[in-house]
């Protein structure tokens, strides 16, 4: 048989490299091997699996050919983009937009967007209250006698300490000591 017309099936168990330094492979029996690489399963006669192979290789060429042309269409897709001035950044940047806008119109957001607002709003309300009714706590602690002695005392505390202006002189009880008009804070 000629080495350059045998038809070489490269899924046969039963390859090695020609002895006579040809760089060609040939089958060579080994132990062990089966007489047919595929055993036929139970009802399939010869002529249906030949059929059933030769539809396989066509389905496979298919397959090639169609990867090819999807491999083209994407080169030429690609080619397009590049000319329409459209990056992979320009892209992502549109296809995030376009996802943020599909999720702001979503229910779930506009729910959630809904419920946060009114949980806002609470929050001020609850806030506004609790300012005010602190203000008016600390009024009315202001105008408490008890308030009112300690600011005496603190004022009475500041003459001893203190006890003369700036300049050294002394200074009268009454300039010193704190009135209710002119409270030392």
């Amino acid at each position: 048989m000629n080495p350059a017309s045998q038809d070489i099936n490269l899924n046969s168990p039963n390859k090695a490299v020609d002895v006579d330094g040809a760089d060609s492979l040939t089958d060579v029996p080994v132990e062990g091997a089966m007489s047919s690489p595929n055993p036929l399963p139970p009802g399939l006669t010869e002529e249906e699996a030949e059929e059933l192979r030769k539809e396989l290789l066509k389905v496979e060429e298919e397959i090639t050919t169609l990867r090819q042309v999807l491999s083209a269409k994407e080169r030429h897709a690609i080619e397009l983009k590049r000319k329409l001035g459209l990056s992979p950044l320009v892209e992502l940047r549109q296809n995030l937009s376009k996802t943020l806008q599909d999720v702001q119109t979503s229910n779930a957001y506009k729910k959630t967007q809904e419920t946060l607002s009114q949980a806002g709003q609470k929050t001020t309300a609850a806030l506004s209250t609790m300012g005010t009714a602190i203000r008016k706590g600390l009024g009315d602690m202001r105008n408490s006698a008890t308030f009112k002695s300690f600011e005496d005392k603190m004022g009475n505390l500041k003459y001893k300490v203190v006890g003369t202006k700036g300049n050294g002189e002394a200074t009268s009880e009454t300039e010193t000591t704190p009135t209710q008009e002119n409270p030392p804070f």
